[in-house]
């Protein structure tokens, strides 16, 4: 799957009074200290260096990847997706996420 057809939602299409959509969980694909500084409450953080020997810890149903902006989250979410989950890109990452005034933590 090319990295252009990859699922993929922007903020703006979140709802910012629940901006994680119910069933669907949030995995954060950034480093540690991206992570630190600030990430999305409920989030999982799973970094993309780790994922393919970490992926038997994501939850069953409808993932929503996020990283920085867009571009490791999409490359995980094109792999998940080829593994057979149901993997979401977040295009815009965390930076889109704290402009939109969406909760960090």
């Amino acid at each position: 799957m090319s990295l252009s057809a990859l699922p993929t939602v922007n903020v703006s299409e979140l709802d910012p009074t629940a901006p994680i959509p119910p069933g669907t969980t949030l995995v954060d694909v950034r480093e540690q200290n991206e992570w630190d500084a600030g990430h999305a409450p409920g989030a999982v953080h799973l970094p993309l260096g780790e994922l393919t020997a970490r992926v038997d810890e994501l939850p069953q149903g409808r993932l929503l990847i996020v990283c920085h902006l867009g571009g490791r989250s999409a490359r995980a979410t094109a792999w998940l997706n080829g593994a057979g989950f149901d993997a979401v890109n977040l295009d815009g990452g965390m930076v889109d996420w704290a402009r939109a005034g969406l909760p960090v933590v």
